[in-house]
């Protein structure tokens, strides 16, 4: 008897938990919403749903306003329940020429950022305490009774999913780089650290919150010197067995193409990657890591840049025919490209995608602007507290400022 009462409550305390987080994604994902639709949401009934509310108010997680003012029932407008601004993450977009950190809360709010440069080619550790010292200075300006539920790191290159070990990231000159150690020691703490591919980041951040939320199946580009697709399909991510899925900037394009620096020929990269735009419209190569600003600086595109642009489309043609997605979202540089010479994209989409694919199928921008990858990086380190607040914020660090070294 006794084992089948802790046996029962143990389950109760599962469901209980489960139920605090379900509650608590659908207020994160809105940002505010009435009680009353929390309770046809989530099929329990509106004193549940209120005792639930009341005990994450009590943990700092939501805040319960007064009555909305829109009536869509007879009767009293329900209560309003909104996302607070206390436990926060850091997300960390780590580019090729710099990084941009911020201090993000539930709702995905900004509350500060900070970037600074990064040196070509620097070591590993040598960017570790950059990021380090961008940490300290968000976090430092964080409310003093605000804790840090931890850190998400997006990366341009291979990062196993197993562990997040960083295999290759070749266009930082890295190779096997336990970054989240590496970020840890400069910090001086312990807390939990999530790193993911920066473009698999960036469509998780657009199928949540972006121009693919509600969508199913969708594709996000990163134009980031390189290229690389995150792939969301049947509302899933598609990470592949070790996490290295969404590889396309190696498709083959041409086989008798210029080599690619990952070593092979004739790469999709080697015709549409930034190294190619800026030599085709006469830049220096040095300009390969700021390709996006450069873009967006054109009203009219030059010249040389259609048969890329028409090569981006005959590219997308692979992928389109491959997962067959509602949306495709082109991000990083691709996104002013997009803007300049959409009809070339679409023409070389057309000519080589399968007609039924192309039915159903929209290119679009990014709806998060160029915060995709930030905010995606923001979304894997706050998903444990989605999941289960209570485990969460019993292992948060609510002093994270004083005990950061440095």
């Amino acid at each position: 008897m006794t084992s089948s009462r802790r046996g029962a409550g143990t389950n109760q305390e599962g469901v209980r938990r489960h139920n605090l987080g379900t509650l608590l994604r659908h207020v994160h994902r809105t940002g505010e919403i009435s009680r009353a639709e929390l309770t046809t949401l989530m099929g329990l009934n509106r004193s549940t749903i209120g005792a639930l509310a009341t005990e994450l108010e009590s943990l700092g997680l939501i805040e319960q306003g007064a009555a909305t003012g829109e009536r869509r029932t007879a009767g009293r407008p329900s209560a309003a329940v909104q996302v607070s601004d206390g436990p926060y993450v850091i997300a960390v977009d780590l580019g090729v020429d710099r990084a941009v950190v911020a201090r993000v809360g539930l709702g995905d709010q900004v509350f500060e950022r900070a970037e600074a440069t990064i040196e070509p080619q620097a070591e590993a550790w040598q960017v570790g305490a950059a990021v380090a010292r961008l940490i300290r200075h968000v976090a430092g300006l964080a409310p003093a009774n605000a804790s840090l539920l931890g850190i998400g790191v997006a990366v341009p290159g291979l990062v196993r999913r197993s562990d997040g070990l960083i295999r290759q990231a070749p266009n930082l000159g890295w190779s096997d780089v336990s970054f989240a150690s590496i970020l840890l020691a400069a910090l001086g703490l312990d807390v939990p650290v999530t790193l993911g591919n920066d473009a698999d980041l960036g469509a998780l951040a657009e199928h949540r919150r972006g121009v693919g939320e509600g969508v199913d199946d969708v594709v996000y580009i990163s134009g980031n010197v390189g290229v690389g697709a995150g792939v969301i399909t049947g509302g899933v991510r598609l990470l592949g067995a070790g996490g290295y899925a969404g590889e396309i900037g190696h498709l083959s394009f041409d086989p008798n193409g210029a080599p690619c620096h990952c070593g092979s020929r004739g790469c999709w990269e080697t015709v549409v990657g930034a190294p190619a735009i800026v030599s085709a419209i006469g830049l220096a190569s040095d300009q390969a890591i700021r390709l996006g600003e450069e873009l967006d600086g054109y009203s009219t595109p030059p010249r040389a840049l259609r048969p890329i642009a028409t090569n981006l489309g005959r590219g997308l043609s692979a992928v389109v025919n491959a997962f067959n997605p509602t949306v495709v979202i082109l991000g990083g540089y691709f996104r002013p490209l997009h803007r300049l010479l959409r009809a070339e994209i679409t023409t070389g989409l057309r000519e080589r995608a399968m007609a039924p694919a192309l039915e159903s199928l929209r290119l679009a921008e990014p709806g998060l602007g160029t915060d995709s990858v930030l905010l995606g990086a923001a979304e894997v380190a706050l998903d444990p507290l989605l999941t289960d607040p209570v485990a969460s914020l019993a292992t948060a660090i609510k002093d994270a400022p004083t005990r950061m070294a440095g």
